[in-house]
């Protein structure tokens, strides 16, 4: 067999099947620039490449090529007649005016495939030299439903939080004590100071284990410099950091007032919790059952996974949380456009009556409804209740589908 033929044939075989492959191949057929942007490692390279296997591969991070393009941009992208596949393309920005150009001369659809692991279009100057032309998908680890009826699923819930759902930990079958270590160091390293010169990396990792320490909880950027033994302004500058680069997000406040006052500080998650457990020092997943973030591990990989589920169909994720001044909390608030959907997440395998109690405050002051408030849970089951629904977290992207 033809040995390229043959790479091509392991590519499709070995992949877990992507949810985003059928809408990234619609949109090639229509926008002249796709844009695929995640975490590293969370499978771009495999995705493009699954998704256009006839074109050319270009990987910026190979000194041959990168030098290649710099010294003459226009016929580094000229000579890929049948379309391009560039990776890392943050690495050198000055690409992009050359993108824009060359597409609008040729006319031509999907062929440009630009992957990073940095969210490049945050840049002004990159977002203005492509705007109109390139279309936007984040690529990030496994979802549930990517995983389900694979042989990778498993209803060992402390044994998903624990390994966490970057691809190469399936694809290769490496331990998570192996994987992440290494995964944070390589991070900090390389992806970090692409972005800005942090000095002290060890600090910057004393930073990252911080925030896994705070999981779920409002930021508190004084508290964190305190820590950490920076100021705010660095504090704020490395949360920027690990969201630019997939590492985190931040979960907005929603702010109806209901006549309440209400907080307006964000919640700090983790795009996988493997990568959280490793920087909490956890072990083994039989320690999650123990540890004093199991609550807070469970509320994040419901989260994170609702979030990949909306980037999975080309959607910006509608999520915030709810929290007003007295401290009732909502973990989750889903903004439809015509309504909301409650959400109430509990690490808990029995429901309890006062799982309910903050939801049904919320249904109370904003008239919400029943059947738009849920509880997502630890157990097995779904069910209804005149409080709202009961899902099971094996199901929690059933809200939103």
């Amino acid at each position: 067999m033809d040995s390229g033929l043959a790479k091509k044939n392991h590519y499709l075989c070995t992949m877990i099947q992507r949810k985003i492959i059928p809408l990234i191949k619609e949109m090639s057929e229509k926008m002249p620039i796709i844009s695929i942007t995640g975490p590293r490692q969370s499978g771009k390279t495999t995705l493009s490449k699954v998704c256009f296997p006839d074109y050319d591969y270009c990987n910026l991070e190979n000194p041959d090529v990168f030098d290649e393009a710099k010294s003459d941009p226009r016929y580094f992208l000229s000579r890929h007649k049948k379309g391009i596949i560039i990776d890392e393309v943050q690495l050198l920005p000055e690409l992009f005016s050359y993108i824009q150009t060359m597409s609008d001369e040729s006319g031509k659809t999907g062929e440009y495939i630009l992957t990073g692991s940095q969210n490049f279009l945050l840049s002004a100057k990159i977002s203005q030299s492509l705007a109109g032309r390139v279309f936007v998908v984040h690529l990030l680890p496994f979802n549930f439903d990517e995983l389900k009826g694979t042989n990778y699923w498993t209803d060992d819930l402390e044994q998903l939080i624990f390994s966490g759902f970057y691809p190469r930990l399936y694809d290769k079958n490496i331990s998570p004590n192996l994987f992440y270590p290494s995964y944070i160091q390589t991070y900090a390293e390389r992806d970090v100071r692409q972005i800005v010169n942090v000095g002290n990396l060890y600090l910057f990792q004393k930073f990252m284990r911080l925030t896994a320490g705070r999981i779920g909880q409002l930021l508190n950027y004084s508290s964190l410099s305190t820590e950490v033994g920076v100021n705010e302004k660095t504090i704020k500058s490395w949360i920027s950091i690990l969201e630019t680069s997939f590492v985190c997000f931040t979960l907005k406040p929603h702010f109806n007032n209901f006549s309440k006052r209400l907080v307006k500080t964000p919640k700090l998650y983790f795009y996988d919790t493997g990568l959280a457990c490793s920087l909490l020092g956890i072990k083994r997943k039989e320690d999650i059952a123990q540890h004093w973030a199991k609550g807070a591990l469970f509320e994040n990989m419901i989260i994170a996974n609702l979030m990949k589920s909306f980037y999975n169909r080309g959607e910006i994720p509608s999520i915030y949380f709810w929290r007003d001044s007295t401290g009732v909390e909502l973990d989750c608030l889903i903004d439809t456009g015509l309504n909301y959907k409650a959400i109430e997440i509990k690490s808990g395998t029995t429901v309890q009556s006062d799982f309910f109690k903050n939801l049904k405050y919320y249904e109370k002051l904003s008239r919400i409804g029943a059947e738009n408030a849920y509880l997502i849970y630890a157990g097995n089951n779904d069910s209804k209740r005149s409080d709202g629904n009961i899902i099971s977290w094996k199901n929690a992207e059933t809200i939103i589908n």
